[in-house]
């Protein structure tokens, strides 16, 4: 059990967390987040999310490079990327692509596995996001995550993964990978807002997300997105995903 020095000082490191995070990458740029989708209604707790638009994906990687670039995330590893997704059988072939990150489930099993607390979900805007300063490097929340989201950072030797760009979310920011990218396939914002962009959408269009029978909630959606696996191979369609990652193999 803490006593309470620990529990203090656990306690003021999430307080750093919940603010701005300034050093945490590279300069913002001034990208704002719609007014209405900063939690504009009265009562009700910010809940951000993401709304990926595949038929907008062209596969270009500027998302995986902005979030390279803001991080500064070492060489091999990934906090945000796209896979390629091609199926058919010649000359009927499909090519899609599959943008991945960290699903900030409302469920999240990362958290539950944590033994330090490092990794929790934000009471104030549902973020999941780690602490590194208490994290002990044991790899739980690695294997915990149905998503294959998290690594092992080289560098502080913490678990590591997005975090909404936590650091320009404060700031009134959109997310790096949202500003970078050309097609306009990423909506952020609040999703109990029923007026910011985001819920427009997921209003107006079929949705799916990653690995719905895992219970995790995620709050990344997706429009379009075909989410074929390599093992669609048995069911007699030839499917091939290129993940762009050390970690050939989707998890």
């Amino acid at each position: 059990m803490k006593d309470q020095t620990d529990i203090s000082g656990v306690s003021e490191r999430r307080e750093f967390l919940k603010g701005a995070l300034a050093g945490a990458g590279t300069a913002v740029a001034a990208v704002s987040i719609p007014k209405a989708a900063r939690g504009a209604e009265s009562g009700t707790k910010t809940r951000y999310g993401m709304l990926i638009d595949v038929r907008r994906c062209i596969g270009c990687q500027a998302c995986s490079v902005a979030c390279k670039a803001e991080f500064d995330v070492p060489l091999g590893k990934t906090r945000s990327w796209v896979e390629y997704v091609e199926k058919g059988e010649y000359p009927n072939v499909s090519r899609s692509f599959l943008p991945r990150l960290c699903n900030h489930c409302e469920q999240p099993d990362c958290v539950d596995v944590c033994p330090t607390g490092a990794t929790f979900k934000r009471d104030e805007d549902g973020i999941v996001v780690v602490d590194p300063d208490i994290c002990i490097g044991c790899k739980y929340c690695i294997q915990a995550c149905p998503y294959d989201v998290r690594f092992i950072n080289p560098i502080t030797g913490t678990a590591d993964k997005c975090d909404f760009c936590l650091h320009r979310v404060s700031q009134g920011l959109v997310p790096a990978c949202v500003e970078s990218c050309i097609g306009d396939a990423r909506i952020f914002g609040d999703l109990n807002d029923s007026h910011s962009e985001i819920s427009k959408r997921l209003a107006t269009n079929p949705v799916s997300v990653l690995r719905p029978g895992m219970g995790t909630e995620p709050n990344v959606y997706y429009i379009a997105a075909d989410h074929a696996d390599e093992s669609d191979r048995e069911k007699g369609q030839h499917v091939r995903v290129t993940t762009h990652r050390e970690q050939e193999a989707r998890r």
